[in-house]
C-alpha cells in the first residue's frame, strides 16, 4: 500500500518560491512513474509535472512550463516540485500521484495512489 503525503505549501507573495515534497514512509516509490496535480475551487484538476520512473524524463502543464520543475531522489524516496515566479493563478491544493510504470503521464486516471494535497497560496 502507497501512502503519498506531500509537504511544503504554504502562503507565498507573487514571484516568491516554494517547493514541495512529496514522500512514502513506507514502501519505495523507485518503481513508480510520478505526477504533480493541482485544483483549485470551481475548476478542475489540472496536470502541473510529471516524471518517469528513473528521473530521465519530465514533462509539464503550458501553465507552469518555464516556472516549475519536477524532480526525484530515489535514495531518498522523495519527488519534488520546484515552483518559482509563482502567480496568483497557481494557487490550488496540489496533489502528488505514483503510477505503476515508468512512463510519465498527464493523465490523473493513469495514477494508482494519490496523496491528500497540500494547499499552496499565492498573494497578489
Amino acid at each position: 500500500q502507497v501512502q503519498l503525503v506531500e509537504s511544503g505549501g504554504g502562503l507565498v507573495q507573487t514571484g516568491g518560491s516554494l517547493r514541495l515534497s512529496c514522500a512514502d514512509s513506507g514502501r519505495t516509490l523507485s518503481n513508480y512513474a510520478m505526477g504533480w496535480f493541482r485544483q483549485a475551487p470551481g475548476k478542475e484538476r489540472e496536470f502541473v509535472a510529471a516524471i518517469s520512473r528513473r528521473g530521465g524524463s519530465t514533462y509539464y502543464g503550458d501553465a507552469v512550463k518555464g516556472r516549475f520543475t519536477i524532480s526525484r531522489d530515489n535514495a531518498k524516496n522523495t519527488v519534488y516540485l520546484q515552483m518559482n515566479s509563482l502567480k496568483p493563478e497557481d494557487t490550488a491544493v496540489y496533489y502528488c500521484a505514483a503510477r505503476i510504470g515508468s512512463s510519465n503521464t498527464a493523465y490523473y486516471t493513469a495514477y494508482d495512489y494519490w496523496g491528500q494535497g497540500t494547499q499552496v497560496t499565492v498573494s497578489s
